[in-house]
């Protein structure tokens, strides 16, 4: 959770979060079937028909300095000609809309889109996984990097970045914050440096969570290895979506989605002294189960805590996907969780 009131030291809880948490329900709900052009602000009934062709995906949290949260999420729909939608992604539309909540639990839909796939640069494809930062010495304006998916994701694609000056209304910012010949970035996040320096977190495709470093938050710099590698138990096909905490006591702790295989993900944890060296821990934090929003795939996650109560709980949003279509696809939503003593 980006905390407007903590700027420039983002992502710092008052404590660690931890490592066990219980999912409690739907925060952002999918379109129904029978809505393939809803209104940003649009609710549903929980009973709507629902198959997979609509999804809620990427959540992102900004604490706003006068209370409460304002959460940036990616909506997945049909593009014209694919029908199925988010149950073929690669060739599906998304768009980033946003939501308001005063406590964390219940969330509203805002009326209008954030930012558009054709404004974002991808034509009639995806933006997705938008991070939104406070810009260094530019009180009050907000910068948002983004995915650029100008088509599947096995094409080269790019992270870009907008502006903003009350978070609703954004302008695409010139050029590519983060390209890679030949491959595919997805899943930024962006943490402060003690230097005045911002590091910018990302998941390139087939390696895993990589990460480079920006003066001005424009140009960076790929450092050198890899962050998180896919390759153990619970992470065997990829590591990604990185959620980046700083701790109290020292040290940072990742929550990452991990897949063992195409059809089950999981959330996991890791834990760094410097932020460039992590090592992973134990066993996923939170996992698909019984629960019918997410009984397959449990992926990509922000953290948001109270800054005003320190001694309050902590509520993880995430991606859910209920496994209700075939090969264990289905609905995709943001789902909440809480944090377990």
């Amino acid at each position: 959770m980006i905390d407007l009131l903590a700027s420039p030291a983002l992502h710092c809880p008052p404590r660690d979060p931890g490592v066990r948490w219980t999912s409690e329900g739907i925060a952002i709900d999918a379109p129904p079937d029978n809505d393939l052009d809803p209104a940003p602000d649009a609710r549903w009934p929980v009973e709507a028909v629902r198959t997979g062709r609509c999804g809620a995906v990427s959540p992102r949290v900004v604490a706003l300095a006068e209370g409460g949260y304002r959460l940036y999420y990616t909506q997945i729909l049909p593009r014209a000609g694919f029908p199925a939608g988010a149950n073929d992604y690669d060739n599906a539309t998304t768009r980033i809309l946003s939501a308001t909540s005063a406590d964390g639990t219940t969330w509203n839909p805002e009326p209008g889109v954030r930012l558009s796939p054709w404004d974002g640069g991808a034509g009639d494809f995806r933006v997705v996984s938008s991070e939104v930062v406070p810009v260094p010495g530019q009180r009050g304006k907000l910068r948002m990097y983004f995915e650029c998916c100008p088509g599947p994701q096995t094409q080269q694609n790019a992270i870009r970045s907008a502006l903003s000056a009350d978070g609703l209304s954004w302008s695409v910012e010139h050029g590519n914050r983060m390209e890679v010949a030949g491959s595919n970035v997805s899943a930024p996040r962006i943490l402060s440096l003690d230097d005045g320096r911002c590091r910018l977190y990302y998941h390139e495709r087939h390696r895993g969570i990589m990460s480079a470093v920006s003066h001005d938050g424009l140009t960076f710099e790929i450092e050198a290895g890899i962050r998180v590698a896919a390759g153990g138990s619970h992470d065997r096909l990829t590591a990604f979506a990185p959620e980046i905490i700083r701790l109290p006591a020292g040290g940072f702790r990742m929550y990452y989605a991990g897949y063992s295989d195409v059809n089950q993900a999981d959330i996991l944890t890791a834990v760094s002294r410097d932020g460039l060296h992590w090592e992973k821990v134990g066993q996923p934090v939170l996992s698909p189960g019984s629960r019918a929003w997410d009984a397959a795939k449990c992926s990509e996650m922000c953290v948001l805590w109270d800054a005003r109560n320190p001694a309050g709980g902590f509520r993880m949003l995430y991606e859910a996907c209920d496994g209700s279509a075939p090969d264990q696809r289905g609905v995709w939503r943001i789902a909440s969780a809480v944090s377990s003593p």
